[in-house]
């Protein structure tokens, strides 16, 4: 079954303004994002790579309305996020986002048709028979289809995270937001996992933003965008361009006009 896309529409999926976040931590306040301004479109598959402390967890965090900005704008799909309260910050998560994460974050006493199944539960016009019928069906699709009875303890850690993939797109959401998806993963699973999302983003024209530390995982994507110190210092589509600078912590030795060298932000 298809993942179910966004409206065709000339604007970006995802457009962001001179975006801040600050942290109040008392007497010292940290600026995790320093006026951040990108666009991504509808099937991009792009990669946030930077060191620890970047402030690439908090690019993703508001990116997928877990957290609200302190300055900025953010549209997504042409409506104004930042300043919508938690209730509809939760709805349109459950509409839009689908999120996958290093931890899995399955419940352990449940079995995985039923994990897949929670998000709908939220939806009042899906009864039980029909959230048993399309839990099915997706973990079918992530090659888990004689697993559904199965708890977490009862899975490999590959197979734990299907389930979550399988979680992550049950409502058929447009975004599929993946934090550090491989982080808890071997290399062959590692590889299986990011094929699997590279199959999504082309099949489905499903749009995959993820975060890593990992080179050869962000060397799947189509784009990246380097994090330092709260700011986008490189958004390219090529990745070894991406890669040295992020070996380097530094772009100092290169002027910024060959970095952003082809889908870099656009100016308010």
């Amino acid at each position: 079954m298809p993942i179910q896309a966004a409206n065709e529409s000339a604007m970006p999926l995802i457009e962001i303004r001179n975006l801040t976040k600050i942290y109040d931590l008392g007497e010292v306040q940290v600026a995790a994002l320093k006026g951040v301004s990108l666009d991504i479109d509808e099937g991009e598959f792009v990669a946030l790579i930077g060191p620890s402390g970047s402030g690439k967890s908090t690019l993703m965090n508001t990116l997928g309305c877990l957290d609200r900005p302190t300055s900025g704008s953010y549209r997504l799909a042409g409506e104004e996020v930042a300043g919508l309260g938690p209730d509809a910050l939760a709805r349109l998560r459950n509409r839009r986002i689908g999120f996958v994460f290093q931890n899995f974050n399955l419940l352990s006493r449940t079995t995985a048709l039923e994990n897949v199944e929670a998000p709908l539960l939220y939806n009042a016009d899906c009864p039980r028979r029909e959230r048993h019928k399309r839990a099915a069906e997706m973990l079918r699709r992530v090659g888990l289809g004689d697993r559904l009875d199965h708890r977490p303890n009862q899975l490999s850690g590959g197979q734990q995270q299907r389930v979550a993939i399988a979680r992550a797109l049950i409502n058929r959401p447009p975004i599929l937001l993946c934090d550090e998806p491989t982080g808890n993963l071997d290399t062959r699973t590692s590889r299986e996992i990011m094929a699997f999302f590279r199959q999504l983003n082309r099949d489905d024209r499903l749009t995959v933003i993820l975060v890593t530390h990992d080179l050869e995982v962000a060397r799947q994507a189509d784009r990246a965008l380097v994090l330092i110190d709260g700011e986008i210092l490189v958004d390219t589509t090529d990745l070894e361009l991406a890669a040295r600078a992020l070996q380097r912590r530094s772009i100092a030795e290169e002027p910024v006009e060959s970095i952003n060298s082809s889908q870099s932000a656009k100016s308010p």
